[in-house]
Formats: C-alpha cells, structure tokens, sequence
C-alpha cells in the first residue's frame, strides 16, 4: 500500500498542474461576444465576429479591434459612430470615415480594424461599446455592441 502512496501524489500533483496551465492560457484565444442592437432588424452589413488585440486591453498599448463582416451592398462612403460605456455609465464617443477603417468601395466579406491607445489613466474594468455604420445619406447599415476588458496593469 505504501507504494502506491507516492504514485497517487504524483496522480493529482499532475492534474493540479494541467489544471492550472489551463487557467493560465491567453484569454486572446476565445471570441468576443457580439449582439446587434436591434435583434429583430435586417441588417445590410452583417457581422460575423470581433477579435480585440491585447485581450484585456492594457492602458498605454495600441489596441486593435477587428471587426469581420459581410454586405451585399457597395459601400463606398459612411461612417462609424463608437460609444463606449465603462459598467453602465457613458464615457466616450467618437466618428470615423468608415472608408478610413476598411477599403472602400467594400463588398461581400471585408474587414474593419480600429487602432486606439488608451490613456494610462484609464480606469481598469468592463466595458461595452456600440457601434454603429452607417452609409453614404446615414442609412444604418449595422449596429453591433461588444464588451472588453481593461486589464489593471499599465505601462508608465
């Protein structure tokens, strides 16, 4: 019985440790949620998935957030229209040339990447942001919330 004592540590000293690289893996690996805002609306320009690029966001750090989708349409002019709330409060909201964060004329798949760098000052927590496009005589063309996370560490 003795012997089979050492092995039976090492059995769960092994689990242990597969369990917590496990929880260790980079969170970059799993897909950020996306709801349209209007669930029930036919979007033109529909979106299939968002990846953020340090996931959690650090402050001080550029961030990429890349937005896949797809239209029927042509799009050759609009804009995005991005509110940020961190928890339930409103903080931030800014336009872009839609045509600044994609190739235009865009059609069928294309992609929209947004580069910021947040201030180190930026307090570390959930956020959630709404974004709207919307095209050339500001007919919505989608509109799609995500949450993402500002991470406690900032670089000075």
């Amino acid at each position: 019985m003795a012997s089979k004592q050492p092995s039976l540590r090492l059995t769960v000293l092994a689990a242990a440790a597969a369990c917590l690289l496990l929880l260790l893996l980079p969170a970059a690996s799993a897909a950020t949620a996306v709801e349209y805002c209007n669930k029930g609306k036919k979007y033109p320009v529909k979106v299939s998935g968002v990846e953020i690029v340090p996931d959690p966001v650090q402050r001080g750090e550029p961030a990429k957030f890349k937005i896949s989708a797809s239209t029927d349409k042509i799009i050759e002019k609009g804009k995005l229209v991005i509110d940020v709330k961190y928890f339930f409060f409103y903080v931030h909201s800014e336009t872009h040339d839609i045509c600044e964060e994609t190739t235009c004329p865009a059609t069928g798949d294309f992609l929209l990447s947004h580069e910021q760098t947040l201030p180190g000052i930026t307090p570390p927590g959930s956020y959630t942001i709404t974004m709207k496009m919307l095209g050339e005589n500001d007919e919505e063309l989608s509109c799609i919330s995500f949450g993402f996370s500002i991470g406690f560490v900032a670089d000075s």
